[in-house]
């Protein structure tokens, strides 16, 4: 599946889903008088009763009442995006394709029609993330609540919040469709060509303005940027509606606290095999591999006795038949790990075993 960043595509909008309550009061152990049984078989009854439509609307109002504050408008040029207040020093976590070569940024705020200043901090290419810093940090303006995302479950009612195609403050609804999606973005269009692990899959409308927005819980805690939105080669490249990705918030708190911290990202947590490779094609101009064009010295490959001229061909039990799928299967994989490569040289298939290195 072919994805790009979401100022490329328009998703539609999912229809609003309803939950239900399936909680149950025990009973305690010993008599109970009769008036004390009714008691417990009106609350009961009230426990199994199903959410009512007003109340789930309720928790959506609170939710974005409580939430949105923390989501701004960002734009980087002639380049609109959304960001999330990370910390009460100013700091604004984003997607590093809203920021891009930018280094100053005007930055609108929910509550405000005042327009704020922004430096960029840094920014992270290869997760596709970036913090800029406001210069002065305004009154009411307060620091968003970023969940666990491993705990995040298929089926999740979730919240998108945004700036899609420059409406600030705009909210969008659906369910997480998936988790662990690992997925390569576009580089052309202002895209990073980031491949991404972990991903959140969400059939919540996110459209050009979106990226960089909130996806979050109905707990009122965000679980994730949203960052690509699926296109249908298919179709023309057109939008594949209800199919969004974020990034999961585990991974923006851990990049986004290491730029806070130290100025940049000193502990990636993306494996590598520390080499510089392209695609090369078979006789019938068909992928076959990867070819290792620079090696770097002391890193992964070299300690492996990877040299240039190599054609890596598997990594571990996955295929590999271009740099892309390369570097989705180490997507997959963590600094340390051990693995093997399998990989042609002078016609002859060769098999090494190798110690991951850090990207």
């Amino acid at each position: 599946m072919d994805v790009s960043r979401t100022p490329a595509v328009r998703l539609l909008v999912s229809a609003a889903a309803l939950c239900c309550s399936l909680a149950l009061v025990a009973g305690c152990s010993g008599s109970t008088s009769q008036g004390e049984r009714g008691k417990q078989a009106d609350r009961t009854a009230s426990a199994v009763a199903p959410m009512s439509g007003a109340d789930l609307q309720s928790d959506y109002q609170k939710v974005i009442k409580d939430v949105l504050p923390s989501v701004v408008q960002i734009q980087a040029g002639n380049d609109l995006g959304s960001g999330i207040v990370y910390d009460d020093q100013g700091h604004v976590v984003t997607n590093a394709h809203v920021v891009g070569d930018q280094k100053t940024f005007q930055v609108t705020t929910a509550n405000s029609e005042n327009t704020l200043t922004a430096r960029s901090a840094y920014s992270y290419p290869a997760q596709d993330l970036a913090v800029i810093k406001l210069d002065k940090m305004p009154k009411g303006l307060k620091a968003a609540t970023f969940a666990n995302s491993s705990k995040v479950q298929v089926g999740q009612i979730v919240l998108a919040m945004g700036s899609p195609l420059g409406l600030s403050s705009s909210v969008t609804q659906g369910i997480v469709s998936a988790t662990g999606r690992t997925v390569t973005e576009n580089s052309g269009g202002g895209g990073t060509g980031a491949t991404i692990a972990n991903m959140i899959q969400t059939s919540a409308a996110i459209n050009p303005g979106n990226s960089g927005g909130a996806l979050v819980n109905l707990d009122g805690q965000v679980i994730g940027i949203p960052t690509l939105a699926a296109i249908d080669p298919n179709l023309g490249n057109s939008a594949a509606p209800g199919i969004g990705f974020a990034i999961p918030s585990s991974t923006v708190k851990t990049i986004a606290g290491q730029i806070v911290k130290s100025g940049k990202v000193t502990d990636s947590g993306r494996a590598a095999l520390n080499i510089t490779g392209r695609t090369v094609v078979d006789g019938r101009f068909q992928p076959a591999g990867v070819a290792v064009v620079a090696v770097k010295s002391g890193g992964a490959a070299d300690k492996a006795g990877l040299r240039v001229g190599d054609i890596i061909t598997r990594l571990g039990d996955t295929d590999i038949t271009t740099i892309t799928s390369l570097t989705e299967a180490l997507a997959a994989e963590k600094p340390g790990d051990r693995t093997s490569v399998t990989y042609i040289r002078d016609g002859r298939e060769k098999k090494a075993h190798v110690t991951l290195g850090e990207q």
